[in-house]
């Protein structure tokens, strides 16, 4: 793979980061409805990640977004937990690392806005996904935190940061 970098959205990048989210949510036959799908904020990143305590994260390789992840205050949670959200990779970027590096970026970050911890919220059948996140040091919860929309996402996790 060639070089790989990751950076803060840009405002240029709006179309290619809502087009990966889309591809891989069709890849995984998720719901369009109660997912990321749905989420209006999904065609303008960039101004929704401008908002404060938020950051979202792109990885691009020669010019094309190939990944995304940001994370920002959980809906209607606490003021110390943050949401990890709308991270999503298209199949060509997975197994590489880049998932964890992303992850880790976007922990620090959270970390530097002074959250204390992070949630997010998944489908069952992203496994692959889900290791990522134990690995992570996230675990499993019983309920949902916050008020996110997506009633269609059973899985949620919380992890100390």
């Amino acid at each position: 793979m060639g070089e790989v970098v990751i950076r803060e959205i840009q405002k240029e990048d709006n179309v290619s980061v809502a087009k990966v989210i889309r591809s891989v949510l069709e890849e995984f036959n998720v719901p369009k409805v109660g997912t990321a799908y749905a989420d209006p904020q999904l065609d303008c990143m960039f101004e929704t990640y401008s908002d404060p305590q938020s950051a979202y994260f792109v990885v691009e390789k020669e010019g094309r977004i190939i990944g995304c992840a940001g994370i920002a205050p959980l809906a209607n949670g606490a003021p110390e937990v943050c949401e990890l959200q709308k991270m999503y990779f298209l199949p060509e970027t997975r197994g590489l690392g880049i998932g964890a590096k992303m992850m880790q970026i976007c922990l620090d970050k959270a970390r530097n806005f002074g959250f204390r911890q992070c949630y997010l919220e998944t489908m069952p059948y992203m496994e692959a996904a889900q290791k990522l996140y134990i690995k992570s040091g996230f675990r499993y919860l019983d309920a949902p935190m916050g008020c996110t929309g997506h009633s269609s996402c059973p899985v949620w996790m919380v992890k100390e940061i």
